[in-house]
């Protein structure tokens, strides 16, 4: 049995605050994904260019600056804003919102290329053939688009996730406390950091492992009618 000297709750109450991160930073990218592809997609031609600056920004700056500007910036812009309004008091953006916003903002901008890809390869005649059943465009896009574009991104969005999983440590160095910073703190006062960052990485893998499995059965689920037709 391995001792965790008293931190292996710790530990895991750190791998609870990683998977609600991991998710939380899902959902946001997910919507920006989807609007950022219809944007690129888009006959506007200011929406195409806001889409390209968000994807060029976002996924030029490494992971980790665009936590530390997030959390640093956010607290400022909304301090100038306050202030506007006769607020002085500081205001702090928690850990967990900066690394939502971060991380989301992140998958969002990859996510949008996928999203494109699959948007790209629905026929036209999807299209013309809900026009002539008298579908609106958000019928539309609900009941024939929505399904097939999630069918044919899925893979590329697992992927993706595993990314985000792994990423979800950067947020530990403005305090949030996830896996990584559980361990740091581990090792800070027992001095066993090889044990640890062991355990830490295991911990990862095992999160890695369940959503590998899990996207590969919304796989199969999303296949499952294409194959019996």
């Amino acid at each position: 049995m391995i001792d965790l000297h008293g931190f292996g709750d710790q530990l895991l109450q750190g791998a609870v605050i990683t998977l609600e991160l991991a998710l939380s930073s899902l959902f946001v990218g997910l919507i920006l994904g989807l609007l950022g592809a219809s944007a690129k997609l888009s006959s506007i031609r200011v929406l195409r260019w806001i889409a390209n600056g968000y994807t060029t920004i976002i996924r030029g700056i490494p992971e980790l600056l665009t936590v530390l500007i997030i959390y640093f910036g956010a607290t400022s812009v909304l301090m100038a804003i306050a202030s506007v309004f006769g607020y002085d008091e500081y205001i702090e953006v928690g850990a967990f919102a900066a690394g939502v916003t971060a991380l989301g903002l992140t998958f969002g901008a990859y996510a949008t290329e996928v999203f494109r890809g699959a948007l790209q390869s629905i026929p036209k005649g999807q299209h013309e053939a809900a026009i002539a059943l008298g579908m609106g465009p958000v019928r539309k896009f609900y009941r024939i688009i929505l399904p097939q574009v999630w069918r044919i991104a899925l893979p590329g969005l697992g992927n993706l996730f595993l990314v985000l999983l792994k990423d979800t440590a950067l947020v530990s160095v403005v305090g949030l406390d996830d896996i990584m910073r559980k361990a740091n703190i581990a090792v800070s006062s027992t001095k066993q950091a090889f044990l640890f960052y062991l355990v830490a990485a295991f911990m990862y893998l095992a999160l890695t492992i369940i959503s590998m499995a899990f996207v590969s059965y919304m796989e199969k689920r999303a296949s499952r009618g294409l194959t019996r037709g």
